[in-house]
């Protein structure tokens, strides 16, 4: 056959399947005027049939569902058994129920690590006879290096929990809350804070008429600002007739919360120091003693919090992570990046090299993969899955995560049988991942959309998009 026949037949062939392909264009008058999304569903296996595909090459933010490349890259690198570790260690000995050199706490970035947990070190050492530490107190925090917070990031926010820094010194997810209890009209609000958080939170939030027609009262919005050692200042209005809102803030400065917790447990343990409290990020070739130490849950059982809950503090401080781990540097957002392209393509053969890869929660604006891309993920994921584990790692549809309330797929026939990965941010609306088939096998599916903007007000603003997932999808189940 020349080369020509088989050229021509290769056509006919992929002309014919797309011919039988699902149409999008009739489902995208759902859509307000002005969204642009990319589409693509594929059969699963290892020669998937595409089953519906619209605008797939274009590059999008994946905002969440990029934390399923993040996912892939962790378990296929550090593996499932994989621990963030805090260790206290010393260059001296104890003696005289003292030690005689410095306490060196070598913080891993655990996103898990709490105060409970930081008792329970400090407990030990008491336990060991320590009663005064005749040195300094030093927090390595050479893991990872540079800015705690990735390019792209929006910088109103950076105070919101969910933006909580990723950094080696992490205690209570970096966060803490608040709550704002509006007064009599004209007067200021009050502002309370438990005593148990390091910070400073100062006010002046104005209460004003929930009914007032004032511009001055329209346009006074709440906000807050930030300066050094965690001091935040809320300004704006809040209205009289409003319910006492509770707030939760992301800690800006981590090291010197940690610093601030650890001195009143050392208190609390009744353990002195001579020295001072100090951070080092640079590493240390030097022979030390371990003291003791605690380990996160396993890997797998992180995964599972990031994709079912989209945990960005997760999927950044494992992103850091793996670009420490494959480079056996300090982890930056940078190194972490490479790190990933670098992972994928010798472990899974997918070349993201063309994708723009910025942090691993998708928080970041800068971040662009097309759906292509994505789907070449999940179908590895799918055809993996014995070792990987990751389906079940997902949301699934009307029972848990993201996906437990998400209107257009939480009821029959879409309930228990979708398991993706959401991706919100402003303007867009993204999933990827698998349904069910009734032979127990998966289609995979991927969209992300952009530009999204509604231009009425008489329903919510997700409504477009809820009628076109619940719409769409249905060509896909059972089938």
């Amino acid at each position: 056959m020349t080369n020509f026949k088989v050229f021509f037949l290769f056509v006919l062939f992929s002309f014919s399947a797309l011919l039988h392909a699902q149409s999008v264009e009739s489902y995208l008058s759902y859509l307000p005027k002005g969204s642009d999304i990319s589409i693509l569903v594929q059969s699963v296996g290892s020669n998937p049939k595409t089953l519906a595909k619209y605008q797939s090459n274009q590059f999008k933010q994946p905002a969440s569902t990029l934390k399923i490349v993040t996912a892939l890259a962790a378990e296929l690198e550090l593996g499932s058994d994989f621990r963030f570790e805090t260790r206290m260690l010393t260059n001296g000995s104890i003696s005289n129920k003292q030690l005689n050199g410095d306490l060196i706490i070598q913080l891993s970035g655990d996103p898990t690590f709490d105060r409970v947990r930081l008792k329970s070190m400090l407990s030990s050492l008491r336990q060991q006879g320590m009663e005064k530490i005749v040195g300094n107190i030093i927090l390595d925090t050479a893991v990872f290096a540079s800015h705690d917070n990735a390019p792209g990031w929006s910088w109103d926010n950076l105070t919101a929990c969910y933006n909580a820094p990723p950094s080696a010194a992490i205690v209570d997810d970096n966060c803490f809350f608040a709550s704002i209890t509006p007064g009599k009209v004209g007067s200021k609000a009050a502002v309370t804070v438990s005593s148990n958080y390091p910070v400073a939170v100062t006010s002046n939030i104005k209460t004003i008429a929930g009914n007032s027609k004032d511009l001055n009262d329209k346009y006074c919005e709440l906000d807050v600002s930030h300066s050094a050692k965690n001091r935040y200042h809320l300004s704006g209005c809040i209205a009289a007739n409003a319910e006492k809102t509770p707030l939760k803030f992301a800690v800006i400065d981590s090291v010197e919360y940690f610093s601030s917790i650890l001195k009143n447990e050392l208190k609390q343990q009744k353990i002195t120091y001579t020295g001072n409290l100090t951070e080092r990020n640079s590493r240390v070739n030097a022979k030390l003693t371990l003291l003791n130490a605690t380990q996160s849950a396993p890997l797998s059982e992180l995964l599972t919090v990031m994709l079912k809950k989209s945990n960005n503090l997760y999927a950044d401080t494992i992103f850091r992570t793996l670009g420490a781990h494959y480079y056996n540097i300090s982890g930056t957002w940078r190194n972490g990046g490479d790190a990933v392209k670098q992972i994928l393509q010798k472990k899974a053969g997918i070349n993201l090299e063309n994708s723009v890869i910025v942090d691993g929660s998708g928080l970041s604006r800068l971040n662009l993969v097309s759906a292509d891309k994505l789907m070449e993920i999940l179908q590895y994921i799918a055809l993996h899955d014995s070792q990987l584990g990751l389906i079940d790692k997902l949301p699934i549809a009307g029972v848990d995560g993201t996906l437990q309330y998400r209107k257009s797929l939480s009821q029959a026939p879409f309930k228990d049988i979708i398991r993706a990965k959401t991706g919100y941010i402003q303007g867009s609306y993204n999933l990827a991942g698998f349904i069910q088939k009734a032979d127990g096998g998966y289609t995979a599916f991927v969209q992300l959309l952009s530009g999204y903007q509604v231009d009425t007000k008489s329903e919510p603003k997700n409504s477009a998009i809820m009628r076109f997932e619940s719409e769409f999808y249905k060509n896909f189940v059972n089938k």
